[in-house]
């Protein structure tokens, strides 16, 4: 039988397996579906991830980006929604009352010209004590005879630098000050490289992550020609540093329609895709077939259909069982599970998804 740290590695690798991989990033995140379960039967006493073969999965417990954060505080309250200002210095507005999730609005953002970076990057120091825990090379010794997977997380360089400015201010920015945008661009790559020299001494991990969240439902946020021109030789910088590392499955998160992406991922050496979100055409079933082996999936279950009837979950579990038995797959729902999913829905989908054998 095999540990879940030989599963995973067995699984990227398209090898033979005692079972499938199993593991869910995000699960039920959202506060009003955990009560919603607890109101519908779930033990008070255990954890959801009891109901399915879970593999251990961790991510190692270093801060790869500002340090110090923005700390977050609230500036203004009323009858009706609350300001405050999040760990990345953005000041949004959220509903008090609102029904869970709800979306907060993005009112202002830290960087909104070339002034304000200068502040930013002093919180990109490599070496900052708190990046670190106190006991990180007692925690380096613990994980060398691990049975699980361990991930160290990169960062982003898109995605980062759009909670900074904001969407619509990058996309202008890139017209009206590109080399101001390329020199954010190489200094956080910079910043990102001293600090895995750091993170991925003494430690063998089995996967590096990518968070960039740089597409919608019909397709990606900017030109894939201007995102590989810009952005493309700054992922190599850090792939490259990866390799060397010894860590040859790259993760990168993004929601929406990545098909123009995956290609400009592939030829980079980001090679793990998730969350391949259904509502914006993400099909792993056809997925697999335009880009073979070279992808690796995670995702790619509609979150939609396990609010529905039993009869859709079991359909859906039954189109993608060929690709977890083949490998390279790992499914799970395409981001965090709603409050519209019952309990038993979520129990059954655990069954089938458990019964499948490789």
């Amino acid at each position: 039988m095999l540990n879940s740290r030989e599963r995973f590695h067995a699984t990227v690798h398209y090898a033979a397996r005692d079972r499938p991989y199993h593991w869910d990033w995000m699960g039920p995140e959202y506060e009003a579906t955990i009560a919603r379960w607890l109101q519908e039967g779930m033990p008070p006493d255990t954890h959801w991830r009891n109901y399915g073969q879970y593999d251990r999965t961790e991510y190692v417990p270093l801060n790869a980006w500002l340090c110090p954060r923005y700390q977050i505080q609230v500036l203004e309250v009323t009858e009706s929604y609350e300001v405050y200002r999040d760990s990345d210095g953005v000041i949004k507005r959220k509903l008090r009352d609102g029904p869970l999730p709800a979306m907060p609005q993005f009112v202002d953002y830290p960087l909104k010209e070339r002034d304000d970076w200068p502040a930013i990057k002093t919180r990109l120091h490599p070496d900052s004590p708190a990046r670190f825990p106190p006991y990180w090379n007692s925690m380096r010794h613990g994980y060398e005879d691990r049975d699980y997977v361990l991930c160290i997380r990169v960062g982003s360089l898109f995605g980062w630098l759009r909670n900074l400015m904001g969407l619509e201010a990058l996309c202008l920015a890139l017209y009206d000050d590109r080399p101001f945008i390329e020199r954010v661009v190489t200094e956080i790559t910079d910043f990102s490289l001293a600090y895995l020299d750091l993170a991925l001494e003494g430690v063998a991990y089995d996967f590096a992550s990518f968070c960039e969240d740089m597409a919608h439902k019909t397709g990606p946020m900017i030109d894939p020609v201007l995102y590989r021109k810009l952005w493309g030789p700054h992922y190599r910088r850090l792939v490259d540093r990866i390799h060397r590392a010894g860590i040859e499955t790259i993760f990168l998160d993004s929601d929406g329609n990545l098909e123009e992406l995956i290609p400009i991922w592939l030829d980079l050496g980001i090679n793990f895709i998730y969350p391949l979100e259904v509502a914006a055409g993400m099909d792993v079933v056809k997925l697999r077939k335009m880009f073979g082996r070279d992808l690796i999936m995670g995702g790619g279950v509609d979150k939609r259909v396990l609010a529905g009837d039993r009869m859709g979950i079991r359909r859906m579990v039954e189109r993608v069982a060929p690709l977890v038995q083949e490998g390279g797959y790992i499914p799970c729902p395409d981001h965090c599970i709603p409050p519209d999913v019952p309990w038993e829905n979520f129990v059954y989908y655990e069954q089938l998804m458990s019964a499948i054998e490789s």
